[in-house]
């Protein structure tokens, strides 16, 4: 019996080493794929506005033969302009398919991710990358050199057909008088489709566009200007009924900003321009409020104040002066009388007007001392009436806030707003801009802003905006 077991053995253990030892066919082999050949049902492009929704065209490439699946193969379209060897390339990954239509808006929307103006022929290089659907194997087609021209698509929000945008509400020095200050509270055409400004805005004011100087019939709104975080920028559009009905929501903050308006996306967006530091005036004559107390404005926030404050018949006359609209962070008189000069972080005594007028009202938190003083204004100038040597008067009205007088000028006429008819205290624009400054350049010195037209003209004065002041000729 074992020596049966023993051959048993034997054979299986022969068997085995025959089966272990017999040829298997030799593995496949896959050869490698080719980069594809690029062609386009088109050399140059430029589809109109109508066919915005056909074929603008076609790219079709020979197969590369990978040896996976072909359903499988990735493909991606490489778009840029000519010279950049697509390092800015706008891309489209198709899988499977040996071509790929672009409708006249797709195409359109990429040449404009390039940076293309409207209805200009640009040189565009296109390419395919092809590979396995990991990204293995990648080939690159060769380049086909084509122009292409975007055209104008319809923005969302038509934009004015003045060609014009200004600025007015409660956040700006011209309040809601309509027509408003220009160029003060214009803005600059940039293009067909956008607009922008830098604008002095009061904090916790409101806004509108309008189109056309002087006139309510057509302005630009928000739809809802209870959104958070709306102040900063959002959707906007024509004011028509209940749809774009509420104004635009001002920052809480005064300072400058910069205003930008697309229509072509019915976006705008409010970027604060460098910091802005305040002080506000809470006093008897408006109930010792700081919340809603007028504020002196310090543009280069470097501690030094400026700012008019218009103080009625009646009351103590004092005041203080708030680093925040509230009591945390008040300043006092030097001395018990409030008429000192000196500022103190904290102190206890009030501050004082003379009586009532029209207050020029200064202030440093580093030399920590204050001053206020008593103005009416008037213009000089080389006008007929003054010969820089007698002013006109101006009269101030507290319901809109500024001082407002009459001239008649020739051409070539100049002229500043003094104040007490005196040179201490004048103002004049520096820049073109239509903001005023201290001892700025004559008013009508076209070399430096802008020539006066000859005629009789009504001048306003807006002095209510804290440390940004501007006017208005008409």
């Amino acid at each position: 019996m074992k020596n049966i077991f023993k051959y048993l053995l034997l054979a299986t253990g022969i068997l085995f080493l025959y089966s272990s030892c017999k040829k298997v066919d030799d593995l496949p082999y896959y050869a490698n794929g080719s980069a594809v050949t690029l062609t386009s049902s088109a050399s140059a492009i430029a589809p109109p506005t109508a066919d915005s929704n056909k074929t603008a065209v076609t790219f079709s490439w020979s197969n590369p033969k990978y040896a996976a699946d072909s359903a499988a193969t990735k493909y991606i379209i490489q778009i840029d302009s000519s010279g950049r060897n697509f390092k800015k390339a706008i891309s489209k990954t198709i899988t499977g398919s040996l071509s790929y239509s672009y409708i006249a808006k797709e195409l359109n929307a990429v040449l404009l991710s390039l940076g293309f103006a409207y209805n200009t022929a640009y040189d565009v290089d296109v390419r395919i990358v092809s590979s396995y659907a990991n990204n293995n194997e990648q080939y690159q087609s060769n380049v086909l050199k084509l122009k292409m021209t975007p055209y104008v698509t319809p923005p969302k929000v038509v934009p004015p057909v003045s060609n014009a945008l200004f600025l007015v509400g409660s956040a700006t020095a011209g309040g809601w008088g309509n027509p408003v200050p220009v160029p003060a509270q214009q803005f600059i055409r940039v293009d067909s489709v956008d607009y922008q400004g830098t604008f002095f805005l009061n904090g916790g004011g409101q806004y509108l566009l309008l189109p056309v100087n002087g006139n309510w019939d057509s302005k630009f709104a928000v739809q809802d200007n209870t959104i958070a975080g709306l102040s900063a920028g959002g959707d906007f559009g024509l004011n028509a009924g209940s749809d774009f009905g509420a104004n635009f929501p001002g920052p809480a903050a005064s300072g400058m900003y910069k205003i930008t308006l697309d229509f072509q996306h019915g976006k705008f967006t409010v970027v604060p321009v460098g910091t802005y530091g305040q002080l506000w005036v809470p006093g008897d004559y408006q109930g010792w409020t700081p919340a809603t107390a007028p504020s002196l404005g310090s543009q280069k926030n470097d501690g030094s104040y400026d700012g008019y404050v218009n103080i009625p018949s009646g009351g103590t006359y004092e005041f203080k002066l708030a680093g925040t609209p509230d009591w945390n962070n008040a300043f006092g008189d030097g001395a018990a009388g409030g008429t000192s000069g000196t500022l103190v972080s904290g102190g206890s005594n009030n501050l004082k007007f003379a009586g009532p007028g029209y207050y020029r009202l200064t202030a440093s938190t580093v030399a920590n001392t204050w001053s206020a003083t008593a103005t009416t204004w008037g213009l000089i100038g080389s006008f007929a009436a003054s010969s820089w040597n007698n002013d006109v008067a101006m009269t101030y009205s507290a319901s809109d806030n500024k001082w407002t007088g009459t001239i008649t000028t020739v051409a070539g006429d100049q002229f500043k707003f003094r104040a007490n008819h005196d040179w201490g205290i004048n103002l004049g624009e520096t820049g073109g801009t239509g903001s005023l400054s201290y001892g700025g350049d004559n008013i009508g010195d076209a070399s430096k802003n802008f020539a006066v037209p000859a005629g009789t003209h009504t001048i306003s004065l807006f002095l209510n905006n804290s440390g940004y002041y501007t006017y208005m000729l008409q």
